[in-house]
């Protein structure tokens, strides 16, 4: 991976912060993106300020953000060669509680900001040798939970699982390889702010018994950039969740 430039979006915090740190150390150059500045910043300070990554602060729910971040992997890095979506929102409401601003939220941040970040990347990778977008989706779009219920940001994320299938149908024969991670209970300061306190208690959920850590994420995120005979799939990171249950 050296010398190849990554997109991350979300790139501050939790499993964004991990992608970012593992494909620097891997000797990636990085544009690490994510809406808020001063978060953002502190990141970039904290992983050492490196020579190989640039911030770029921006919303992604705006078409125009997705533009300006492959600009600025063009302009330092001369290429982009993979785009990891991962920036979204999560929270848990009952179906009939939601309304139709925190639907609209969701879609759009989750959604829009995953659809024209890669539009832009893609444009960009079709006049190369191709690329890999690698998208963060959720378990819960395919293993649903009854008790955390959760279906306006299951509905978005759900719907990137879809895109992923049908962008590397479309974009295939141009070696453009598409792929979703669908990432289980993973340590990361989401699990705070959509009120579980100690993510360990739902170690339950998983057949290992245990959460996962942001480096599992980052090590399949890893191996999708790398591999370049996997696309359209769906890889859970899950620690065995889609595959069964402890009674």
């Amino acid at each position: 991976m050296k010398s190849k430039t990554v997109i991350v979006t979300g790139a501050s915090t939790g499993i964004g912060k991990a992608i970012t740190q593992f494909f620097l150390e891997k000797g990636a150059h990085v544009i690490m993106n994510a809406s808020g500045r001063e978060m953002l910043e502190a990141t970039f300070r904290e992983l050492g300020q490196p020579a190989a990554a640039r911030i770029i602060p921006g919303d992604v729910s705006l078409k125009s953000t997705g533009e300006e971040l492959v600009a600025a992997a063009l302009d330092a890095f001369g290429s982009l060669d993979v785009l990891i979506n991962n920036a979204g929102v999560f929270a848990s409401k009952p179906f009939l509680e939601v309304q139709e601003s925190d639907l609209d939220r969701f879609l759009r941040v989750n959604l829009k900001g995953t659809f024209f970040t890669t539009q832009a990347a893609i444009k960009a990778m079709l006049s190369r040798d191709g690329g890999a977008v690698i998208n963060i989706g959720t378990v819960l779009a395919d293993h649903a939970i009854g008790g955390f219920p959760a279906s306006a940001p299951v509905a978005s994320k759900g719907a990137i699982h879809a895109l992923t299938r049908q962008l590397a149908a479309e974009f295939g024969k141009q070696q453009i390889r598409v792929n979703t991670i669908a990432p289980g209970i993973i340590r990361t300061p989401l699990q705070t702010k959509i009120g579980v306190e100690n993510a360990d208690t739902l170690a339950g959920l998983h057949l290992l018994h245990r959460i996962g850590e942001g480096n599992h994420v980052a090590e399949t995120a890893w191996m999708l950039a790398n591999n370049t005979f996997i696309t359209g799939a769906t890889i859970p990171v899950d620690g065995g969740h889609t595959a069964g249950h402890h009674f």
